[in-house]
């Protein structure tokens, strides 16, 4: 398997993620959490998760899972390799905010 690729707009979302999950509950909360959210990202590359189809409303394909509070979108590129897409809260406007992370 190609493994994964974080892509950019992904990036940006962990980068908040982890910023606000150090600063409500602290550093070690924070390292915890996003160890976890990068092992569901090889859980998503070996196929140990359900690979739920992205809605058609969006308008994109690609596939989503949940992890603790957020979802996590991905594709797959054109190498085989899964793209994570983006990374969003549960509280989140999933749609829009996807469709901003998206690349075209």
């Amino acid at each position: 398997m190609p493994g994964y690729r974080v892509q950019r707009a992904a990036s940006r979302r962990i980068d908040d993620i982890y910023i606000y999950t150090r600063e409500t509950w602290g550093q070690d909360q924070a390292d915890h959490y996003i160890r976890g959210l990068f092992a569901r990202f090889e859980d998503i590359t070996a196929r140990r998760v359900a690979w739920r189809d992205v809605p058609r409303e969006i308008g994109v394909d690609g596939f989503y899972c949940r992890y603790e509070h957020h979802y996590i979108y991905w594709r797959i590129l054109s190498d085989g390799a899964v793209g994570i897409v983006t990374i969003l809260h549960k509280r989140m406007h999933q749609i829009d905010r996807f469709r901003e992370d998206a690349p075209n």
